[in-house]
């Protein structure tokens, strides 16, 4: 059995270890609170630009763009937006592992698909296991802005538009909840599921629809990366917030724990020197 000692230092240190986990929980909660409004304020700008993009791309303008057409995919692209730091329960390595497992089901070499990594976790991940990481960006900021990406996302609508993959597909964590995040896979370029609003708009085009789309597909591309990773932002510090939560929780009840073994060794330490005591005194009578 452990020492009095021994027993009061684990209690001391995981008294330390709540009040560090805690206060992660505290900044966390801050963090997703100023992200989840980022993510949900965008949500309008997204539905009005995916409105006009399908209202162009229905077939009634006759207008098209090789954005919006399939072709044969030799080469498959994944876009993974991980975090720069663990800590934060499964968010990582759930949306990991279903990457990993549909590129080792999709594909039988390296040369058939590339990573684009957003994030540490993801980018050391892959790195770690050889697979072909074609571009990284790691060092994001909590609450991104635009221009914190947009190179990013404008050089990988480029590898799409100039061939190096035929094909684009997006994994994160779709937020739900503070205690649920979805891992979601979305199928970025070449954008063949954009379907014409319900609203009974009229939009005119000037100059014309195809200079339009020309212009305006690269950009709806790319607020669509940039909002993957505002909602997985949320994600993160939601995930982060709920394990520093648990983490606390499960600190204080092994702190309850401890205390209980540490009085009880007290109590039979306290037994025993009275024991001794009154045996030594019987003894010497």
């Amino acid at each position: 059995m452990a020492s009095l000692r021994d027993i009061k230092s684990r209690i001391n240190s995981t008294k330390k270890t709540s009040q560090i986990t805690k206060a992660m929980q505290m900044v966390s909660a801050s963090k997703w609170s100023r992200a989840e409004a980022n993510a949900k304020s965008f949500v309008p700008y997204m539905e009005k630009i995916q409105e006009v993009v399908g209202s162009i791309a229905s077939g009634n303008t006759g207008a098209s763009h090789a954005m919006l057409v399939s072709r044969p995919v030799r080469k498959t692209g994944y876009l993974v937006i991980t975090s720069d730091r663990g800590l934060a329960g499964a968010y990582n390595s759930s949306v990991l592992r279903e990457v990993f497992q549909t590129i080792k089901k999709r594909h039988q070499s390296t040369d058939e698909y590339s990573i684009i990594a957003i994030g540490r976790v993801g980018r050391d991940f892959f790195t770690a296991r050889n697979m072909n990481v074609a571009l990284e960006v790691v060092g994001l900021p909590d609450q991104p802005s635009f221009t914190d990406i947009s190179e990013l996302a404008r050089t990988a609508v480029g590898m799409f538009s100039d061939g190096s993959f035929d094909e684009l597909y997006m994994y994160y964590n779709h937020y739900v909840s503070a205690i649920q995040q979805d891992v979601t896979e979305k199928k970025l370029l070449p954008l063949t599921d954009i379907q014409p609003s319900g609203k009974m708009t009229s939009y005119e085009f000037e100059p014309s629809a195809e200079e339009i789309l020309e212009v305006l597909l690269p950009q709806y591309a790319e607020s669509l990366i940039y909002g993957a990773l505002l909602d997985g932002k949320a994600s993160e510090h939601a995930a982060r917030m709920t394990a520093m939560k648990n983490a606390t929780d499960n600190a204080s009840e092994l702190i309850d724990s401890l205390s209980l073994v540490y009085n009880r060794a007290r109590q039979a330490a306290i037994t025993q020197e009275i024991t001794e005591i009154v045996g030594g005194a019987a003894a010497l009578e």
